[in-house]
Order: C-alpha cells, then structure tokens, then sequence
C-alpha cells in the first residue's frame, strides 16, 4: 500500500512539474519584489525642469533647485516662456517654473498628459520651494490629460491589455501542437498568425479608447499602429523564448513584460518618479516604449517618439529573427540522427 501511494504521489507531482511550480513561485515573489520594490515609495529624481527668469534670478533659481535634498530637479535656464512651453510639448522636459520678476507669483508649467502624479508632484514641490521665499505659483497645464483619462493612465491600460493578449495569443499558438516549433513552417506560419492578432488587437484597442470610451484624444490610425507594433514585438519575443526554451520560455516572457516591464512602464508613476533600476529599464522593455509612445499621440502630437517605436521594432525583428532560427537549428537536430542511416 505504502509503495502504491508513494508511486502515485511521484506519478502526480513528476520531476518535471516540480521544477516548474518551483518556477512559478520563483515568478511569483519576483512579481512581488518588482512591483512593491517600484511603486512603493515613488519620489521625485532629477526630472528635467526649465527655469524662465532674468539671467542673474535664473543662474541663483537653478542653483537652488540643483541643491535641493534629495536631487529632484534636474534644472536649465531658458530664454523664455514660449521655448519653456515647446520643450514640454517636445517631451524634452516635464515642467518649467516662469518667474514673475515684477510680484511674488510665478507660473508652472506642467503637462498631466505624460502623467498627472508627476505633475502633482511638481506642484507641491514648487510650492514648498516658493513658500519659503515668501512666493506663490500658478499652475499652468500645457498638455492635459483627457477629462475622460483618470490620472492619465488610460495610456497605461491599453499597452497592458494589448500586451497581455499579445503574449497570451503566442502563448497558445507555441503549445498548441508541440511544445516547440517542429520547423520553421510551422514557426513561420505562428509568427503570420500573430500579424493578424495584431492587427485586429491593435485595431480593436484603438476603438475602445478612442471613439467609444474617449479616453485618448490622439489619432485612431496612430494609436493602432503602435498598438499592431506593440502587440506584435511581445507575440514575437514570446515565441521566440518558447522556441529556445519550451514552456520556460513563457515564464521568461512573463518575467520580461508583465513583472519587469509593468511596474517601470511609467503608468502609475512617470519614469523620473521610480527608483534608478526601474527607470533605466523601462524605456527599453515593450511595456515602457508602448506607454511613451501612446502618450506621445495622444497628447503631444507624436512628438519624441522616434526611440519607443525602434525600442517595439527592434522586440520585434529579433523575435521574429530568434523564433526562425530556433526552428531551422531544432530541424537541422532532428535530421542529422537519420543521415547516417539514408547514407547506408
């Protein structure tokens, strides 16, 4: 009886699944690590910020916002306000404080389309700043964000549902016959599969938060270009791990998109506003790109996003570039034990 218990107890939890669920778990905590490690105390970290004032105010207001604890502003002296405002719609800075050399209140300018908690933050910065010379501000918002766009996170949302169907979709498609791609027809055939997926997901993302929620003011057309793209370079990559590794490969796209990419995408809280890792990393995963890039249309005119579409381009060619590669090189393996014998 102790014999037949123990066999069913090795049958049901084989070697094989045991270091998956080890895996899991390992995935599991990093989930944990990464989003509490980024999210829990967000602060602000040399965020580029534009200082209008005459020469002599300017040189001593950039000195002291350079020397403030902590560094939080990364600040430059410019000529006026009108270069100040065109830096922020360029995404080359995120605020400006305009000093009123004639009174006591000065101006901020900030932009809640590239995130409303940056923009808060700014503010009561400044104000702290500008109290204790006896100084006040008002907030100028240079790009809002969408009174339908909470927070102006919806940005956010769309690149985390297009990238979860994305690598969900490839997902299925690398393990639905096999658990790796037999050859590079096959290999082939998934990644055309995963153009279709893209562009109906990218398509239907578009919609949603455009024309029928109203969530994001930029062009459809824009929106579902990055939105194919992004979809494409996750299902890409995804295919490409599973290739190289089986079903390991899922959990490595996983562990890329959703537990590193997710928390340093800037959704929740703008790049300068995460801690140092998560910042340097997140422009150059899918999730991070994506969310630039779809703040960029919505509410900057596309500026500044040249890097995030060849950060998704670059995800994509070299999925598809791995995915063929890891099936001819499986194909070659597969052949060479026969050859012997057809030479024979």
């Amino acid at each position: 009886m102790k014999q037949s218990t123990l066999s069913e107890v090795k049958s049901a939890v084989t070697p094989r699944a045991t270091l998956l669920v080890i895996g899991v778990v390992a995935l599991q905590l990093l989930f944990v690590v990464s989003y509490v490690g980024a999210l829990h105390e967000p602060k602000l970290r040399d965020v580029a910020f534009g200082v209008v004032a005459p020469p002599a105010a300017a040189e001593r207001t950039v000195q002291r916002l350079d020397e403030l604890p902590g560094s939080p502003l990364d600040p430059r002296a410019l000529p006026d306000e009108a270069a100040a405002r065109k830096q922020i719609e360029n995404r080359d800075i995120d605020g400006a404080l305009v000093v009123n050399p004639g009174g006591t209140t000065d101006t901020l300018l900030v932009a809640s389309g590239s995130g409303r908690a940056l923009a808060i933050a700014l503010g009561s910065l400044t104000d702290t700043v500008l109290e204790a010379q006896g100084r006040t501000a008002r907030t100028v918002d240079v790009a809002p964000a969408s009174p339908h766009d909470f927070n102006g996170l919806s940005s956010f949302y769309l690149v985390i549902g297009l990238c979860v169907g994305a690598y969900l979709c490839a997902s299925i498609l690398a393990i639905s016959a096999g658990a790796r791609p037999a050859n590079p027809t096959r290999a082939a055939t998934r990644l055309g599969t995963m153009v279709l997926v893209a562009l109906a997901g990218g398509l239907g993302g578009a919609i949603i938060v455009g024309p029928i929620l109203g969530a994001l003011p930029g062009s459809v057309w824009a929106l579902w270009g990055l939105g194919a793209l992004l979809v494409f370079a996750v299902g890409a990559t995804t295919l490409a791990l599973q290739g190289l590794f089986g079903v390991i490969g899922i959990g490595l796209a996983i562990l890329i998109v959703v537990i590193m990419g997710n928390p340093s995408a800037g959704g929740a809280f703008p790049a300068p506003m995460l801690p140092p890792f998560w910042e340097a990393i997140g422009p150059a995963l899918p999730p991070g790109a994506g969310t630039w890039a779809a703040r960029s249309i919505s509410y900057f005119d596309g500026n500044n996003m040249t890097s995030a579409l060849l950060v998704l381009s670059a995800w994509a060619v070299a999925g598809v570039a791995v995915t063929m590669l890891a099936s001819v090189l499986r194909q070659r393996r597969a052949t060479e034990p026969s050859m012997p014998e057809e030479a024979s």
